[in-house]
């Protein structure tokens, strides 16, 4: 098939655990910090030059290295202030690569990794961790920021500094290569350990960075340089406990341990097989239509209408005044893979001259897949429940459980029941689930459960006393930093780290401000959906109740009208947006002669075909989405509520496989329940659902036959979890367990012989209290030879 000249292309896009290493270190500094790398520069040359007299750093040995940063190491715990800051800028010039003894990215990559192995070793990051615990307790620091009326990078300062070491490190040690030696790879598993245990003042080092996302949220410290905690913390999270790759060889490992059969197919790699169905359809197409429409039947209805949910989001998708149910409309044209065209796009369609329309072979056009990508899977309650019918139908009775009797079924029932069986997939969540049923059934025969401390593990032990608050401060901050909220005085201020301290005045400093700022934004985007999915992913494998909570948790925080929020905009526009400006990204910055900037370069941008980290946040946030509403009758009616299918196949015109794949399972849960019109007018969605999403063999995701079914009781439905969650915590985690069962001490000496902590001001007051609660009440001793 020839593609027409407005056919969008494919994006050659490949999603994995993070960006290329120079963009994840770029992304940690806003344009306007750039100053200060020649800043840091000078205070490492002010003290280097006293110490090496006139040699470089790349010149000196390992052991006069080793000794230098030794030096700095004591340099650091100085009381005065200042002072500490210039040597904490010394050492973040070491571990950004001494780029002025370095003539190109390369050379300033290769001694950064090199100084940050060598700092690491030299005990460097424990001496910032406890300084980072100084300055969040800075309540002076705090005090003066709340006051102020314009916060500025000035404020965070010394904080900026200590982070970014800790992210270079973090970052840097995380990402392997071929050429590592043997003792930094060791020096990588001891730092992993060391992070995701509880070894920084009893918690994981995780902990601290979700405490001053929580701390800087509740207005207490608003000078908190938000982007980079997000960063690190991400970073920490995805090194602690593994990213894609890892967690799918965990999960095998997971199913081999429980004796399950093998995963029918490593999902990552038929995602990466998968090839994006066709855009929506070009301008040319459009007119060739039209014409035939005009030869043919001269029908009057209008070719191109536009989604009800506006493009440009100017109509707020959650406000319910649209008294006509817009996915019921049998015009509503299919916005994703059929015939919507951006309102910005109609010029272009008047000024294109009409095609001779092409006479092609209906062959060329449709592409049908050989064979379907995923192995269609069933649970075993589908299977009891395919039985549960047959049996009302034929014999007039059913026998719960039993999937082994088929007396009395007719032969084909036999054969289908044969094909379900041949399909089961049991998941370790179900295996988890059973488990926890029989442990709260049986606690006393079946004795204590052997908890595995992975780092996944201590993390949410840590977390889940202020689950809750971390869940609402990273939303806050997502909706804070979505490109579709306007700007409310009672949002947070996540711009404290990058606006400068004098605001611009030239026309050429406001622009690369507002690069900045845009820019700033969609990093904060990035590194919460990919924490945020992160944590679900593998708490759910680490154990289902434990992702429960935190789904729960972002359930009731409005986590899915905010992510159907974010995609109520142009998500096109979005997925291109220029908003870098590649002469100031680091390396490059810092080894290149700076050119002059002009608004006719910062317009251009780079000449990249998408922008990376808004794709991928795109995608995280669609997995989120799934991993929320996955098997959950109430949350997929909310999608139905707040009219999610016109956004979700707006997000369709990106030609990606992989978020389409995560758009078309979203749309595919609720497509039952959006009527028979829906369907008939979005059929290339509904092929696009069949040839890309998994099967269930018995599920009637097509056709909504079983609707009345199933009444909508979203509140019985989160209670019912949340009662199974709290029974599975208090069991596994609350220090007073097995209160019923303990053994009660009957002898009155030992019983009075116990001391009681008792607290201090109880020993001033203990008299007061005795003649108020003891002395001063009347007790009536003859109530007690009294039968009640």
């Amino acid at each position: 098939m020839k593609k027409s000249s407005m056919e969008s292309p494919n994006l050659e896009f490949e999603y994995g655990d993070s960006d290329m290493l120079t963009a994840e270190l770029s992304e940690l500094y806003s344009y306007t910090e750039e100053p200060e790398f020649a800043l840091n520069r000078d205070y490492f040359e002010e003290d280097f030059r006293s110490h090496a007299r006139g040699r470089r750093w790349t010149e000196l040995t390992v052991d006069e290295q080793r000794a230098y940063v030794m030096r700095l190491l004591d340099a650091l715990e100085v009381t005065d202030r200042d002072k500490r800051l210039k040597v904490a800028r010394a050492i973040l010039y070491l571990a950004q690569g001494v780029f002025d003894e370095c003539d190109t990215e390369v050379d300033v990559l290769h001694w950064s990794r090199h100084n940050i192995f060598l700092l690491y070793d030299m005990g460097i990051f424990t001496a910032l961790l406890e300084l980072l615990s100084m300055e969040i307790d800075n309540s002076q620091a705090c005090s003066s920021a709340v006051r102020k009326p314009a916060i500025s990078l000035a404020d965070s300062t010394e904080l900026r500094v200590l982070l970014s070491i800790m992210y270079l490190m973090v970052e840097t040690i995380r990402v392997q290569t071929e050429d590592d030696r043997p003792e930094w790879r060791a020096a990588r598993e001891t730092f992993k350990n060391e992070l995701g245990s509880p070894l920084y003042n009893g918690e994981p080092f995780a902990l601290l960075l979700f405490t001053m996302v929580t701390k800087f949220c509740s207005m207490n410290a608003p000078h908190f340089p938000m982007k980079k905690v997000l960063l690190l913390l991400w970073k920490t999270v995805l090194f602690t406990l593994g990213g894609f790759e890892e967690l799918q060889q965990m999960k095998v490992g997971a199913r081999e341990r429980l004796s399950l059969p093998p995963l029918p197919e490593d999902s990552i790699k038929v995602v990466r097989a998968m090839r994006a169905a066709s855009p929506p359809a070009s301008a040319m197409e459009l007119i060739e239509q039209q014409q035939q429409q005009k030869r043919g039947r001269r029908s009057r209805r209008p070719l191109v209408k536009q989604d009800s949910l506006d493009t440009y989001n100017e109509r707020d998708p959650f406000k319910n005044d649209d008294a006509r149910d817009e996915e019921d409309d049998p015009e509503d044209t299919d916005s994703g893979i059929e015939g919507e065209v951006d309102p910005l796009d109609r010029d272009v369609i008047i000024q294109l001259p009409p095609p001779p329309p092409p006479l092609r072979p209906p062959t060329e056009r449709v592409n049908f897949p050989k064979g379907l990508p995923w192995a269609p899977k069933v649970r075993e309650k589908d299977i009891e429940h395919f039985l549960e019918t047959s049996r009302n139908k034929f014999i007039g009775f059913t026998l719960g459980n039993d999937t082994e009797t088929l007396v009395g079924l007719p032969r084909p029932i036999h054969e289908s029941v044969k094909t379900l069986k041949q399909h089961k997939y049991v998941s370790v969540s179900e295996i988890q689930i059973r488990r926890e049923e029989e442990l709260l059934q049986c606690p006393l025969s079946l004795g204590e459960e052997e908890v595995e401390e992975t780092p996944a593990e201590i993390l949410y032990v840590g977390m889940l006393p202020n689950l809750s608050q971390y869940v609402i401060a990273l939303l806050k901050l997502l909706l804070a930093a979505a490109p579709t909220s306007k700007a409310k005085t009672d949002s947070i201020n996540i711009l404290a780290d990058v606006l400068p301290e004098e605001m611009p005045i030239t026309v050429l400093q406001s622009m690369k401000l507002g690069i900045d700022v845009n820019r700033h934004k969609e990093i904060i985007v990035k590194a919460i959906s990919a924490l945020l999915l992160l944590l679900l992913k593998h708490l759910k494998l680490n154990h289902i109740y434990q992702f429960e909570i935190v789904s729960q948790h972002l359930v009731f925080a409005n986590c899915i009208p905010l992510i159907l929020k974010f995609f109520n905009q142009n998500i096109m526009s979005y997925i291109s947006a220029k908003n870098s400006i590649c002469v100031l990204d680091f390396p490059h910055c810092v080894v290149h002669e700076m050119p002059e900037l002009t608004a006719e370069s910062l317009e251009a941008g780079d000449n990249n075909q998408f922008c990376w980290r808004n794709l991928f946040s795109c995608i995280n946030l669609l997995r989120i989405l799934n991993k929320l509403t996955k098997w959950k009758h109430s949350r997929t009616m909310m999608l139905v509520v707040f009219k999610s299918a016109p956004i979700l196949k707006r997000a369709l015109k990106v030609k990606q496989a992989m978020m389409q794949l995560y758009v078309l399972k979203l749309l595919k849960i609720q497509t039952k329940y959006l009527g028979r019109q829906w369907r008939k007018s979005n059929m290339k969605t509904m092929s696009a659902i069949y040839q890309k999403v998994r099967h269930r063999l018995n599920d009637d995701w097509a056709y909504g036959n079983d609707i009345d079914a199933r009444p909508w009781d979203f509140q019985a439905e989160e209670c019912a979890l949340r009662e199974s969650i709290e029974k599975f915590n208090s069991r596994r985690y609350d220090k007073n367990k097995n209160g019923d069962f303990a053994p009660v001490d009957n002898c009155l000496q030992s019983v009075l012989g116990q001391r009681v902590e008792l607290p201090e001001d109880f020993h001033y007051s203990y008299e007061m209290w005795l003649e108020r609660e003891v002395f001063s009440q009347p007790i009536q001793w003859e109530g007690l030879l009294q039968n009640p």
